[in-house]
């Protein structure tokens, strides 16, 4: 990476996010569009993608942990212009993608009517028709890991337009799939469920297959060409990668204790939160975005030994996440009851989100600025600042502040979005702290 003054690094750094963020909302889509399709095909199946949904996501979630490592290491490979490295990193962290991947489809079938008792909600419909869906798509987890590595490995490389474009192909036959499939429509048989976790898989295996094709040509910047290295790539990868692992791990342990927390206010206040929390990914869809550009800017400058640019690169990706998220925060505040109506008519649950979205305003800058120095310290490699900040937000600052202001004052809803802005605040408080200090420059990875 060449560039070095502050308005070339702001384009490339746009460049770089405006992918990841269409990317992410290309995704959100399609599962819109897959549960309108569900919706409109039966309750049940509807119903059972709220089990299926929450399980695919937990996975997905935590096993992306072992990417964070494979985009320190292939940014500092990129950067520093050693191609024999990334291409190690490419091969180890592919070769374990594919091992995680099988080890969950096997654990995932072999104890799936146990995983799913777990769930005991809607009867034996909905069970039937989760049992039906998880079955065809747990074969598919190989391809759906190879891909989140394939994806974070280009990203970090600096190519964050392809995974979109190969992304939008494989989710457009996912919908055309799904349109066959499970209506029976232009003549294909009438599966219902299954139909949509053939259409899932489908976009599993079309990702898959053609990002592993770009990375097999040999002329490409990352490219899997090459031979030797992968074991001490591995190690090195699995060292970086296990705290990101535990604030996985942190995390959903803090958000099951948090929706513990919002379901004791009653069905009023879960809906309304629901409602809050789909506003609110528009917010933290586009942060990430630009949290997953700086970490590729700040991974390949300190492998390129340009620790200034990689300053300079977090702290636009900050400025830049802040300033738009302040924007969607002045929607917050300015229509607060017209964004809920696009989610629910019912007037007790506008009346309880409309003064969490006053909160959720005051949050956003904090949480624009804790996402991207988040990912840019992962992209530094610094995975252990991040796990101890994500540990000490969500189980001691959220949980708690959570209770004393829902509970102890009696705020209700308000008080949960007044529990997780201290989080962000605090985090945000942290983060600035410590990336000034600089210590995250001098990591070994």
């Amino acid at each position: 990476m060449a560039l070095k003054t502050k308005f070339p690094l702001s384009r490339e750094l746009l460049g770089l996010a405006a992918p990841v963020i269409a990317q992410s909302f290309l995704q959100t889509l399609v599962v819109l569009v897959d549960r309108i399709m569900l919706g409109h095909y039966s309750t049940d199946a509807l119903a059972a993608m709220q089990i299926n949904g929450a399980l695919l996501w937990s996975i997905t979630s935590i096993m992306s942990a072992f990417s964070v490592g494979a985009v320190a290491l292939v940014g500092r490979g990129v950067g520093g212009s050693d191609r024999a490295f990334a291409a190690a990193t490419t091969r180890a962290s592919l070769i374990l993608a594919l091992g995680i991947g099988i080890l969950i489809s096997v654990l995932g079938l072999l104890f799936l009517d146990a995983i799913l008792s777990l769930f005991p909600i809607g009867g034996e419909g909905v069970q039937a028709a989760a049992r039906a869906y998880l079955t065809i798509v747990l074969l598919a987890m190989p391809m759906r890991i190879l891909t989140l590595a394939a994806a974070s490995m280009l990203q970090a490389a600096g190519n964050t337009s392809t995974p979109f474009l190969v992304a939008l192909v494989a989710n457009g036959v996912n919908i055309g799939v799904n349109y066959c499939l499970i209506f029976g429509n232009l003549g294909a048989p009438a599966l219902g469920i299954r139909g949509a976790a053939i259409g899932s898989v489908t976009a599993m295996t079309i990702n898959a297959i053609v990002l592993l094709t770009i990375l097999s040509r040999p002329q490409g910047i990352l490219t899997l060409w090459g031979r030797g290295g992968e074991r001490d790539a591995l190690k090195r990868l699995l060292r970086v990668s296990a705290p990101a692992l535990g604030e996985r791990l942190v995390q959903h342990v803090g958000f099951l204790g948090f929706v513990f927390l919002i379901s004791s206010l009653g069905s009023i206040a879960m809906a309304a939160n629901q409602a809050l929390d789909s506003i609110e990914s528009i917010c933290y869809l586009s942060a990430n975005g630009l949290g997953v550009a700086a970490a590729a800017i700040v991974s390949q400058s300190l492998g390129a030994n340009r620790p200034q640019q990689a300053f300079a690169g977090a702290k636009i990706a900050t400025l830049f996440g802040v300033g738009l998220l302040g924007f969607f925060a002045c929607w917050f505040l300015l229509i607060p009851a017209q964004l809920l109506s696009v989610f629910t008519q019912n007037p007790d649950i506008i009346r309880t989100g409309v003064p969490c979205l006053y909160v959720a305003a005051a949050a956003q800058p904090f949480m624009a600025a804790s996402i991207v120095l988040g990912n840019a310290l992962r992209g530094a490699g610094d995975t252990q600042t991040a796990f101890y900040v994500a540990l000490a937000g969500w189980l001691i600052v959220r949980l708690s502040a959570t209770y004393f202001f829902a509970f102890v004052l009696d705020l209700g809803l308000v008080g949960v979005w007044m529990g997780s802005t201290c989080d962000w605040a605090i985090r945000c408080l942290v983060l600035v702290l410590v990336f000034l200090r600089g210590e995250w420059r001098k990591v070994v990875v």
